[in-house]
């Protein structure tokens, strides 16, 4: 590894110059359409055919297309959807406050980002760079939290919550205090209900894994149910460890720290990008919606979500989806893999599923209690587009059932560009479906309107 760090400025543009031809072909076949995707990684059953690796990576994401007047998604019959705010600056999370405002992560990837890896490692991120530019995220983060306030089908008021963040994520209330999850540290303020402003500096409540290579930057935070813990998603350093497995300290896990005490411990551990967290409730279990990687082939691997079982171990970088073990990753370890837990729900192939809900409203039909929504932003590494929409997955006695069914659809329009890309999902006291689309730049509102 030493050696590709000294590779020269020179040899690394020769290698760029190389491989970008090739690179900016795959990224021109952007035709394919939404339908169709042939996607069998879905249910509590996927398939999982052979891994099928290749010098370079399929690419193919839907380039954005921006309009003045944001797109509408379509929701099931009985459904009605609002721009409950458009004109926001990358919103990528939500988080409903018990007194009914909403809360918006306006937040992008922070500089530095995915620094070394030697020549590999500088060539993948050129190219990342070009393809998360024409995926709408190439933007500089806002670093802030906006309030937005009203009941209707759009907000009456908005204001800037918090400033001066560092590539902000998850959101949690928790008594007088709102807990905040940067990219590098969990932070403490002070809140009272009303407040359209939060002047006074966070308190650090501890750091957070990040750095130069800092892969997954996004930090999501949950609190349990009686307020006493907080539980904190940390991603991985890599795809598939390709930056070695010592990078991996500390990362592709969840945390929980306890309050009282402030120490933490490691919750659960070999999920390679945990992002959307909640608490099922018929059974009260942790559930968390995990990105799997890349390049394995159009089917493989599913991304998934699962009930988080205390002490569990779930592959990465090992092994996917279970024991299957992953050769790219060396030295292996047969005995994590022999440990490794089969995630209870595949959500499709490459559709970076990150916001999960649990539907706790009743304003829905029934259908929806107690169910899952989550919100896919959409693949990168497939050659047929999948993910772009939120979609349902039911559940009976604390358990998902059957195939997901698509919620919000249009994201993708018929000549595969996308119209927006939804990321955190996020319920309000009313039973009202909030969805974050930071492409778009708009938070949407889904309620349900026949008697």
């Amino acid at each position: 590894m030493n050696e590709l760090h000294t590779v020269s400025a020179k040899a690394r543009r020769g290698a760029m110059t190389a491989l970008l031809p090739l690179l900016l072909l795959s990224l021109a076949a952007c035709a394919s359409t939404p339908e169709d995707i042939g996607d069998t990684g879905l249910g509590p059953h996927p398939e999982l055919p052979a891994p099928h690796t290749s010098l370079l990576p399929t690419i193919h994401i839907a380039p954005v297309q921006t309009r003045a007047n944001p797109a509408t998604p379509s929701a099931p019959q009985g459904f009605t959807v609002s721009a409950f705010a458009s004109g926001l600056e990358h919103p990528r999370w939500l988080y409903a406050l018990p007194n009914g405002d909403l809360l918006v992560a306006e937040s992008n990837a922070p500089e530095p980002h995915d620094e070394h890896g030697g020549i590999v490692g500088w060539v993948r991120k050129q190219v990342m760079k070009f393809v998360m530019k024409r995926a709408g995220a190439g933007v500089p983060s806002p670093d802030r939290i906006v309030l937005l306030r009203g009941a209707g089908g759009t907000a009456q008021s908005r204001s800037v919550f918090i400033s001066g963040l560092h590539s902000p994520f998850g959101m949690a209330a928790v008594g007088d205090s709102l807990y905040v999850a940067d990219t590098d540290a969990l932070l403490r303020f002070p809140y009272h209900p009303g407040d359209t402003q939060i002047a006074a500096p966070g308190e650090k409540v501890a750091d957070l894994p990040a750095g130069p290579i800092n892969h997954h930057w996004t930090k999501n935070v949950l609190a349990s149910r009686d307020g006493e813990r907080l539980y904190v998603t940390v991603g991985s350093n890599s795809n598939a460890g390709e930056n070695g497995v010592e990078a991996e300290e500390g990362r592709a896990l969840i945390l929980e720290f306890t309050l009282a005490t402030g120490r933490s411990r490691v919750f659960a551990s070999g999920l390679r990008n945990p992002n959307g967290m909640d608490w099922q409730p018929d059974s009260g279990a942790l559930w968390a919606a995990v990105n799997e990687r890349d390049e394995l082939g159009d089917n493989l691997v599913p991304d998934y979500m699962t009930a988080v079982k205390d002490g569990g171990f779930y592959g990465f970088p090992f092994s996917y989806y279970g024991q299957h073990v992953d050769t790219r990753v060396k030295p292996q370890q047969p005995d994590k893999v022999a440990s490794a837990l089969t995630p209870d729900y595949a959500l499709g192939n490459h559709t970076a599923s990150l916001g999960l809900a649990f539907y706790t409203g009743r304003s829905f039909p029934q259908h929806y209690w107690g169910g899952a929504f989550v919100g896919q932003h959409g693949s990168w590494n497939r050659k047929e587009l999948s993910g772009y929409k939120v979609i349902f997955v039911p559940f009976s006695n604390g358990l998902p059932e059957k195939l997901p069914e698509t919620f919000l659809s249009g994201f993708l329009s018929a000549d595969g560009h996308a119209l927006g890309r939804p990321v955190g999902v996020a319920l309000d006291k009313a039973g009202a479906l909030y969805v974050a689309d930071d492409v778009g730049n708009v938070v949407w509102k889904v309620v349900y309107t026949c008697p």
